[in-house]
């Protein structure tokens, strides 16, 4: 069975620019909207050092792309939806025709 791409998520790189004081400030650059189907796993609490942290996992699946092409998802990046914001974790290929992606993800929320 296809997923379905029903969700229009941002995805977004980091970027290094200079602060101007000889350091860096960390930024994040988009690369473009991929459509995809969003299914939540279950979540779990953390310590944070601001308190319990709940961390909700994901699986983001979105069309294949190729290797080193920018539409292409990595970890290190994330999915943003609105205010809500996905870190990437792992990408794999969902099928052996590599037609769709599967992201890992990672979402934090505050209780």
């Amino acid at each position: 069975m296809s997923p379905v791409l029903s969700r229009a998520l941002v995805l977004e790189s980091p970027q290094r620019l200079a602060d101007g004081a000889g350091g860096f400030v960390e930024t994040w650059a988009v690369l473009g909207t991929l459509w995809a189907e969003v299914t939540a796993r279950a979540p779990r609490e953390t310590a944070g050092a601001g308190g319990v942290q709940v961390l909700v996992g994901y699986r983001i699946t979105v069309r294949g792309a190729p290797p080193g092409a920018s539409n292409r998802p990595r970890p290190g990046q994330r999915f943003r939806d609105g205010a809500r914001v996905f870190r990437i974790l792992g990408v794999t290929n969902a099928d052996a025709s590599a037609r769709y992606l599967t992201c890992t993800c990672e979402e934090e929320v505050t209780p």
